[in-house]
């Protein structure tokens, strides 16, 4: 007898140990190439391993839930003699390929049925010829046994409407395996696709797009910021009304002028705010241990574009009237959408401004633009009833959505300028007044 070892191999790249999932045999089941031993779960997918030899399993890997490195031990097989004997020419000019084992990783979601009898089943082979193995006689599964199937194969079967206890199945001491499944689908046809509800139209096609570039580059900022800024975020509901009035009387004698939307007019009371606030305007270099503050307020503004999420920067608001604003900020978002904005145009911001516009939420918790300690989320405007201390009346309502960085700034300090960005947005004529 030969016992040979199947190893855990590489399951997905870059991935380096799995989760043993479920060991599905056991010291003394006999299998036969092909047949699912185990299955290892990944951050992407449930994979299932498969024997790469026939015989009797003699040795079993560490317990379910156990976290093992790709190549580790998985299972030991005693081949029968004429099986090894079978084998042995290709050991001597093969020897490498016959230590892993093939697998079959199982997506979270299968489009169809017509999908699944394409690819369910079909394990990675070695390019060896196919060697002639004895049938090896299965016992069937006992009355009243617990079923033995895969995680695929019970997923499979759920999906298609079919109980496996009804199912006798052909694999080692008698686990249902996905050739029984594609048995009973082939025999039920058409009508018991029907009745299972079963889906037998074309699978979508799948498109793979390499991430590269920058899109790339936001996917790993906004990552880096996430994992490593403690966010603490305040949202206060914001009376709107005055300052849209004022917004539509300025627009109205405008001339030539480019049209105000309402982001001058919070750069505006962000200005205005960081006389009170300069805490909030500021850049921390969490290797160095520094905090930047600078006089000027360079405020980014978050920019959709066909290529993702860009951040210009209005430099010096603190010297802009609103039409000049107003007028930089749509060359900067119109040389982004371009992509003709320059580097420096990019970088530097003390603060970032983002709205969805129209399309925003009641509210949202923005994600801080390192090395930034603060981010303004500008949420969806709508009429609302507003108690005035004698009745309701409609009001044009706005939420306001503030994330901090919490190693620099405390909740007391979000919370004045939360509080002092609303006082100037409800009452903009303090925006202007000179203290």
């Amino acid at each position: 007898m030969v016992i040979r070892t199947i190893k855990l191999p590489d399951v997905g790249e870059g991935v380096t140990e799995a989760e043993l999932a479920e060991m599905l045999v056991k010291p003394g089941d006999l299998v036969r190439e092909d047949d699912p031993i185990a299955a290892v779960m990944t951050d992407k997918a449930t994979v299932e391993i498969t024997s790469a030899y026939s015989g009797t399993v003699v040795w079993t890997a560490q317990e379910v839930g156990q976290i093992m490195a790709i190549g580790s031990d998985l299972v030991r097989i005693e081949e029968d003699a004429g099986e090894a004997q079978a084998l042995q020419p290709m050991q001597e000019t093969q020897p490498a390929a016959q230590e892993t084992a093939p697998v079959r990783e199982t997506p979270t979601e299968r489009p169809s049925l017509a999908l699944e009898a394409q690819d369910v089943g079909k394990a990675v082979k070695t390019n060896q010829p196919e060697p002639h193995r004895p049938q090896t006689a299965i016992p069937p599964r006992p009355e009243g046994a617990p079923v033995l199937a895969a995680p695929a194969v019970r997923e499979r079967a759920r999906q298609g409407g079919i109980d496996l206890r009804q199912v006798q199945g052909t694999g080692p001491a008698g686990r249902v395996t996905h050739e029984d499944l594609d048995r009973l689908f082939q025999a039920a046809g058409e009508g018991h696709a029907a009745k299972s509800g079963l889906s037998r139209t074309t699978p979508e096609d799948v498109e793979t797009v390499k991430v590269t570039g920058l899109r790339r580059m936001i996917a790993r900022r906004m990552s880096e910021a996430n994992a490593s800024i403690p966010h603490i975020t305040v949202i206060e509901e914001v009376d709107v009304t005055e300052i849209e009035a004022l917004r539509t009387r300025l627009n109205e004698t405008r001339g030539d002028r480019p049209k105000l939307t309402l982001l001058p007019l919070v750069a505006a009371a962000l200005v205005k705010a960081k006389q009170s606030c300069p805490k909030i305007f500021a850049r921390y270099d969490d290797v160095a241990d520094e905090v930047e503050y600078s006089s000027a307020v360079d405020i980014g503004i978050a920019t959709m574009t066909e290529n993702g999420l860009m951040v210009p920067v209005l430099r010096n608001a603190q010297s802009a009237d609103l039409f000049g604003m107003a007028a930089e900020i749509a060359r900067l978002s119109d040389a982004c959408r371009a992509n003709k904005a320059k580097r420096e145009e990019l970088s530097g911001s003390t603060i970032t401004i983002t709205s969805l516009g129209p399309l925003g939420a009641i509210a949202t918790t923005p994600i801080i633009n390192k090395p930034e300690v603060a981010i303004l989320g500008i949420n969806r405007m709508a009429i609302r009833p507003s108690w005035n201390g004698t009745a309701f009346v409609p009001r044009n309502m706005m939420n306001l959505s503030a994330s901090f960085d919490h190693r620099i700034i405390d909740g007391y300090d979000a919370a004045i300028f939360v509080n002092r960005m609303k006082v100037l947005l409800e009452t903009p004529a303090m925006i202007f007044m000179k203290d």
